[in-house]
């Protein structure tokens, strides 16, 4: 929330900018502000319609795009082309969803098993992210309809236990959508903000946040000490949710009426007709004792207990992940002060019972649990927007982050739990004698071996001075940011020699990818990428040219005549195309002069060693 100004004829409060909190869900997804005036946070929504927009995207046969409730009725007109719960697949490869591949009704493709999962509508396909884009493509539209201004920037949710591939799908999306994303928020952090907690300074509280959504579950222990949030220990699972319920009960309806997994697949129609019935009975008895309906001469019926008998497992799942969770914080059940309910999920009554049973106390589920997560991500809008300077947000990694060492070990850098931001470093050294370069192949998980752990990125460390084995030290250094989003260093301490990645996960996008769909859908995008990339170019060559001269300034000593004319020589064609509006240009001759000086640098460096035995030095090396 930038600036608030006056309308000065109408008294009314204006703003030229509003940053937004967002809860992107499996099943419905909302958009929430602090209130310029109450200074409370309210989920947007026109008239008397619901702030809940249907996570369900349909693509007409005539290339149309519609979301949210328009999309929904073709749930069952157009099985194949419209999708819903999206999220499920962020992050995900075909392997990761294969078991529920029956769940959805269009098209997941598995012919590259190990890659993100693409949908396929008509002749089209789509990733995950895209679809998610789209839908926070009609949040941003929607918001900006509602508050008559542009909407840019954006506080987004993820699941605590959503991976770092998840989250920079998640991050990717919003990009898509013409977001600034500027955090990517643990939804059970938002929600213990959008419930107050912290509020008094004075209190000391120890809360659990249950968060059981229509495709996601987590459990968070936070510790709030004088407005300080700080996450203690997070557990979960990806793929536990609402829509696993609704499935229980479709499985019950099979077996009830006969009818196969295979008829399912074959009939998308009937599938969609039943999931939808199912969700309908689920939602039923959380305030009734039975219920019945028909589908294609089909009778469905199930009672509450029959419901209850069929989740029984889910429920249970959910609880081991509260003992894990209160193990990982080193904490007894009794130490729990509140116990928050977030999700729509968190209806159910047979859930509510078993949560309190175990924690032992009533559950808080006061505030709205389809609205709580967007309303806390309001909040953390306004702490970014720096409205509100009373609190500080800690947070954690979920999962374990390593690196593949001899023997297919992993070698864990940063511990699951550990507080972010964060950063952790470690040396290694070669194996063999002279050996040059080194993998560096970074994975998440717990497992002792990376077969059994996921595969996040990988990258060589080149350029190692040839040295007998053991003798390089090379250090490398995890940085995880505010996001939960992974930077990886390499760097041989010996030689200076350095490599470092921004993990773009194995199953995420590209920049390069990101941008290319920014171009075709963004409106003035391609102007703005391409003004932006023309003066970074320019940046970097005008930085190079500053920074050689100056070093052939106070080492022309130490240059050939030969290497000092090619080096002016590079600097001025460099010079000469820096006006031009030719990005690619001035890239190209920028390493045209990288090139030139590289080779005396590199010399140089080795010589450095030599010459400051004998009282010498050489300054400023490149």
């Amino acid at each position: 929330m930038a600036k608030i100004g006056i309308n000065i004829a109408t008294g009314s409060l204006q703003q030229s900018e509003m940053i937004v909190g967002i809860d992107l869900g499996t099943t419905n997804s909302l958009v929430a502000i602090i209130h310029p005036e109450s200074r409370q946070p309210v989920a947007l929504q026109e008239h008397n319609s619901s702030s809940l927009v249907p996570s369900v995207v349909h693509f007409g046969e005539d290339g149309s795009v519609v979301v949210g409730e328009e999309a929904k009725k073709f749930l069952v007109l157009a099985p194949q082309s419209t999708i819903f719960s999206a999220k499920r697949l962020m992050g995900k490869s075909y392997n990761d969803i294969r078991t529920n591949a029956s769940f959805f009704t269009y098209r997941i493709i598995d012919d590259n098993t190990e890659s993100l999962v693409k949908v396929q509508v008509g002749s089209k396909f789509y990733s995950p992210v895209e679809l998610s884009s789209l839908i926070l493509k009609d949040l941003k539209q929607r918001a900006e309809h509602i508050l008559k201004t542009p909407v840019t920037k954006a506080v987004i949710t993820v699941p605590a236990y959503f991976n770092d591939a998840q989250r920079q799908a998640t991050r990717d999306a919003g990009k898509l959508a013409g977001l600034d994303v500027l955090r990517i928020l643990n939804e059970p952090t938002a929600a213990s903000l959008a419930y107050g907690l912290g509020l008094n300074k004075e209190e000391e509280k120890t809360i659990a946040v249950y968060d059981l959504g229509g495709g996601t579950f987590d459990i968070s222990i936070l510790k709030i000490t004088q407005g300080i949030f700080e996450v203690l220990s997070t557990n979960g699972d990806t793929y536990l949710g609402g829509d696993d319920f609704d499935q229980m009960i479709v499985k019950h309806w099979m077996e009830q009426l006969g009818i196969s997994e295979a008829s399912l697949i074959e009939d998308k129609t009937l599938a969609q007709e039943l999931r939808l019935r199912a969700e309908a009975a689920k939602k039923w008895l959380s305030n009734n004792e039975s219920f019945s309906d028909a589908v294609n001469g089909h009778q469905l019926r199930i009672t509450r207990s029959q419901f209850e008998q069929a989740v029984q497992g889910l429920i249970r799942k959910t609880i081991d992940s509260c003992s894990q969770a209160l193990r990982d914080a080193k904490l007894e059940k009794d130490a729990i002060d509140v116990v928050v309910m977030v999700g729509g999920s968190t209806r159910v009554p047979a859930v509510k019972q078993a949560v309190s049973s175990f924690f032992g106390k009533p559950v808080n589920d006061s505030v709205n649990p389809d609205e709580v997560v967007a309303l806390g991500a309001a909040v953390q809008a306004d702490i970014l927007a720096g409205n509100n300077k009373e609190f500080l947000l800690l947070d954690i990694t979920p999962l374990s982050l390593g690196i593949e060492t001899m023997g297919g070990l992993m070698d864990v850098l940063i511990s699951r739990n550990s507080k972010i931001p964060t950063k952790a470093a470690r040396q290694y050294t070669t194996q063999k004698d002279g050996q040059s370069g080194m993998r560096i192949s970074v994975y998440q998980g717990e497992r002792d071996l990376v077969k059994d752990n996921r595969k996040l990125a990988e990258f060589n460390l080149e350029g190692i001075p040839g040295m007998p084995a053991g003798l390089p030290k090379v250090e490398v250094s995890f940085l995880i940011n505010a996001d939960g989003i992974l930077v990886v260093r390499a760097r041989e301490l010996r030689s200076g020699v350095e490599q470092s990645i921004e993990v773009t996960p194995q199953y995420g996008l590209t920049d390069q990818q990101v941008e290319n769909m920014l171009l075709d859908s963004l409106t003035h995008a391609q102007e703005d990428i391409k003004t932006r990339a023309l003066v970074e170019a320019r940046t970097e060559a005008g930085q190079l040219i500053e920074t050689t001269e100056r070093f052939v300034e106070k080492n022309g000593s130490y240059l050939t005549a030969d290497e000092i004319e090619a080096t002016r020589q590079a600097i001025a064609t460099l010079q000469s195309v820096i006006a031009s509006g030719n990005k690619d240009l001035i890239s190209e001759k920028t390493e045209a002069l990288n090139s030139v000086s590289r080779p005396y640098a590199e010399r140089l460096m080795d010589e450095a060693v030599s010459k400051a035995i004998s009282g010498k030095t050489l300054s400023d090396p490149i």
